[in-house]
């Protein structure tokens, strides 16, 4: 708890200091961040006050280059995940992109396909139906789907990368199936 004397013992010490507080703020971040230094410098000097020593303006310099130091870590901390977060949003847009040119090509392939052929694949990729499904919509058994679905992926791919836009495309086809 603060004791009477010790409110007319910061005020001395401000008044005979902060000038030099102030100095020091100044030469090392700038006019911009000294009043903000010099407050938080006093600031922690209040709240340590039996903690400064009888000449304070080295403990009042030291407290100053520290909040300054924090100060600096914090910007540099800040700048760092600014930084990255500008990172992901270019990843974002660049996968954008790719999933445009992607999305081209494949449509593209599809419609060098014939419709039995787009129909077997749309059935589980679009479609979200589970082979026994897909089986049951075009007449045949789930073994004979298999051997189909598998002879349009073939054809799928070849087409997928006779596209111009293909060129980019670097995974091979994966579509999910769904036995339900």
């Amino acid at each position: 708890m603060k004791q009477p004397d010790d409110g007319r013992r910061f005020t001395a010490i401000y008044h005979e200091h902060h000038r030099q507080v102030y100095a020091y703020a100044v030469s090392r971040a700038g006019r911009d961040l000294a009043d903000d230094i010099v407050s938080d410098t006093f600031l922690t000097a209040w709240r340590r006050l039996d903690a400064v020593p009888p000449t304070p303006l080295p403990w009042l310099l030291g407290v100053a280059r520290n909040v300054i130091s924090e100060r600096y870590r914090a910007e540099v901390r800040q700048a760092s995940i600014a930084a990255e977060l500008r990172a992901w949003a270019v990843e974002a847009q660049a996968d954008v992109a790719d999933g445009v040119t992607e999305r081209a090509a494949m449509l593209a392939a599809l419609a060098r396909l014939g419709e039995d052929d787009r129909e077997l694949l749309t059935l589980v990729a679009w479609q979200g139906l589970g082979t026994r499904e897909a089986a049951r919509v075009v007449g045949c058994s789930t073994a004979t789907y298999f051997v189909r679905l598998h002879r349009a992926r073939k054809r799928l791919e070849q087409a997928l990368f006779q596209a111009p836009a293909a060129r980019h495309v670097s995974r091979p086809l994966q579509t999910q199936e769904h036995s339900r």
